[in-house]
């Protein structure tokens, strides 16, 4: 998949929209590495088959259109293209708006990626962009600037300003500037709207496996492992408390939960708490920890990622350590039950 992202200040070589910046680049890893190039490189008199959005989690409704896309672009001879935005739209249109996204920007990357379309433009989303009416978005960015020749429409999909035109206007201003524009099919086999919104939803109140059925995936977290005060040492469960590394991911409801951990190549069974650890202090901070099942070794200052695989309990206040002790015993063993089904 070759991809196109904002360029660093004083890049050499680059292609312009309004105040944004852009290079094309070979997608090999989630790193960027950089080769310039000024133009895209479908671009020209056969254009390219996209689609647009945000696609935050690349959950089974995102895949359902990409499958439609890359069927589509097959059948009309042409490459496949997703359109997507660096920033989440409401995190520019809505002051003091607070992040709380499926995937960082490399993972939605990686999952795109891994569905085999040839070509990803990662877009900035600014205010600028946001005035545009969908009619000028059509025309001046899809077609003039990047060269997309048929437009698949997710089902309820809309865009432009205020997102206040529908599927039968963007036919029209497709067809005023020779894009043709087509609706993509909805998902079958679900209950309702398969969305981000949904899914996330799901996560804050803990609905774990609903979730992970809709991303086709376990949502997972990624944190660097900082000093604790090593109370669960004291009492038979060490922990390696996590520092998240992206702050815009939403954290799931406080409780605990069976999860797999990946360190380096290795994976491991354990079980993470997410809470204020109302046994043990009442500073009222949020910590996020995670026991992981025979191994011994140093992790301070290492990378964890964890897999969220089923929500166990809520998180409560115990009488003491022996209680929690003895609850936490409890929690293992269901943890362990729950990870041998996988």
């Amino acid at each position: 998949m070759k991809y196109l992202f904002p360029a660093p200040p004083g890049s050499p070589e680059w292609g312009e929209f309004g105040a944004a910046k852009y290079l094309i680049s070979e997608f090999s890893t989630a790193k960027y590495p950089i080769s310039l190039s000024p133009l895209p490189p479908f671009g020209g008199a056969g254009g390219g088959l996209g689609t647009v959005g945000f696609f935050d989690g690349v959950h089974a409704g995102h895949r359902f259109l990409i499958k439609q896309l890359k069927e589509l672009a097959a059948s009309e001879g042409l490459p496949s293209v997703v359109i997507t935005f660096r920033q989440h739209p409401q995190s520019v249109l809505q002051a003091g708006y607070k992040s709380a996204l499926l995937t960082t920007p490399d993972e939605k990357l990686n999952l795109l990626a891994a569905l085999d379309i040839d070509f990803c433009y990662v877009i900035d989303f600014t205010k600028e962009l946001s005035q545009l009416s969908a009619r000028d978005f059509i025309s001046d960015v899809l077609c003039k600037q990047l060269c997309v020749k048929q437009l698949l429409i997710g089902y309820d999909h809309r865009f432009g300003k205020n997102r206040a035109e529908g599927f039968s206007d963007y036919v029209k201003y497709g067809r005023d500037c020779g894009l043709k524009v087509v609706q993509a099919s909805e998902l079958p086999g679900f209950a309702g709207h398969v969305g981000s919104t949904l899914i996330r939803q799901q996560l804050t109140e803990g609905r774990t496996e609903e979730a992970n059925r809709l991303l086709t995936y376990s949502y997972s977290l990624e944190g660097t492992v900082i000093e604790g005060d090593k109370t669960g040492r004291r009492i038979g469960f060490p922990t390696a408390n996590l520092d998240v590394n992206d702050k815009n991911k939403i954290i799931p409801k406080e409780g605990i939960y069976a999860v797999w951990v990946y360190t380096g190549t290795a994976k491991y069974q354990g079980m993470a708490y997410i809470g204020k650890r109302p046994t043990v202090v009442s500073d009222g901070e949020q910590r996020m920890e995670v026991h992981i099942f025979d191994f011994s070794g140093d992790l301070y200052g290492k990378t964890l990622r964890m897999e969220f695989v089923k929500f166990l309990r809520e998180d409560q206040s115990f009488n003491g350590l022996s209680g929690l002790k003895a609850q936490l015993l409890i929690d293992k063993e269901n943890a362990v039950k729950e990870l041998s089904q996988y």
